[in-house]
């Protein structure tokens, strides 16, 4: 839950400063970010996401988190030339690959130290 909750204010935070925006969501006159995504795509990346790397080394991890953050910044080159995603003309695609190396290590950690109690 943590993990939804920090994605969705970082797209609020992002989409706020003009980063980014999502052109084509559900309820735009209610929602600046894409609701759909925050429900039920992030949900079951996440869910996921989690249940890897509980069955996978530190090392496995390391190279699991570098390739989905990769997957992640190629997804939103896609997603942009669908329509479904715009970013601002100084948005760089690594920012969101080393965002989404920062973010899924600190969601691992988290993870991990929670399970431990």
């Amino acid at each position: 839950m943590l993990a939804i909750i920090a994605a969705t204010y970082l797209d609020l935070f992002f989409v706020g400063k003009g980063l980014y925006s999502f052109p084509i969501r559900p309820m735009p006159e209610v929602f600046s970010i894409n609701i759909a995504f925050t429900l039920i795509a992030l949900p079951l990346f996440i869910i996921t996401f989690l249940f890897v790397c509980s069955k996978i080394n530190l090392w496995q991890k390391i190279v699991f988190i570098i390739i989905l953050s990769l997957m992640m910044s190629s997804i939103e080159k896609a997603a942009e030339s669908f329509g479904f995603f715009y970013h601002h003309e100084s948005w760089k695609h690594i920012f969101s690959f080393f965002g989404y190396i920062i973010y899924l290590s600190i969601i691992s950690i988290i993870y991990k130290f929670y399970n431990r109690w």
